[in-house]
Order: C-alpha cells, then structure tokens, then sequence
C-alpha cells in the first residue's frame, strides 16, 4: 500500500463534503498539474491518503481511500488530465497542523514541508505513522 496527501481549500472542497460521499466517493477532479496528475496515476486500490485542508485552516483533518484508479478527470475534455476517485474513512480525532508538522524534525524531509503548494503528494509509511500518531488516529 502507498500513502499520499489530498489538498484542498475547504471553501472548494471539503472534509463534510467527502464525508457525505459515503462509499462511492468523489473523482479527485480539476488537478491540473502534471506531477501532481502522475502520483495519481501512480495510485492503486485501497491506497489511503490525508485529506488536508489548505488556506485558512492548513491542517490534516482526515483519512481517505482510493476507490477507483486513474481515469479521465470529466471536468475537462483534454485528455492529458487523469483523477483518481477517493471516499472518506475516518476524521482524525485531532487535526494536525502544518505548523506541528514543521516543527517535528522527524518530519522535515515531508513532501508538504518542502513542496507545500503540489496538491496530490506522496506520503512515505514513517511519516504517515508519526502524523497518525500526532492526530490520535489509527493508521490502519
């Protein structure tokens, strides 16, 4: 399994709305940059993700699953843009800011540390385990 991290502004798109999306998810639409379009072209089945809340709050306030591989994004007609679907499997019992995250020396090599503006990012299996643990959320 991989991990990787979904940004959006919750005013667009948020935690409530996905959670709401129940079991069939939601394409993960309107990506339009090309390394953030191939990590989910990179993702599989029953992949799991952070559902991170950027602009105001800037924090992961979730889990989420990758429900179906890549495929065309149906918000566009160009071809060159692929989404994944994902749906929600729990809230963390405790957002984790970005600026926790920093602070964490364990954690500075983290994709959002380094690239905080790419939407779609991978998440290694150490700081995955460490941010869950941060949130007092299971990682399973």
């Amino acid at each position: 399994m991989a991990y990787w991290l979904f940004k959006s502004e919750p005013s667009t798109w948020s935690w409530d709305q996905q959670v709401a999306k129940g079991e069939a998810g939601e394409e993960w639409d309107g990506v339009r940059n090309y390394q953030a379009r191939n990590h989910m072209r990179n993702m599989k089945l029953g992949d799991r993700g952070f559902f991170y809340h950027s602009q105001k709050d800037k924090a992961i306030v979730g889990i989420v699953e990758v429900c179906a591989e890549s495929h065309h994004d149906s918000t566009t007609d160009d071809e060159r843009w692929d989404c994944v679907d994902i749906k929600a499997i729990r809230p963390f019992e405790t957002p984790v800011t970005l600026d926790q995250i920093k602070a964490d020396e364990r954690l500075s090599e983290m994709v959002l540390v380094k690239s905080s503006r790419l939407s779609v990012q991978p998440v290694r299996e150490d700081e995955w385990r460490m941010i869950c643990a941060m949130g007092q959320t299971n990682p399973d």
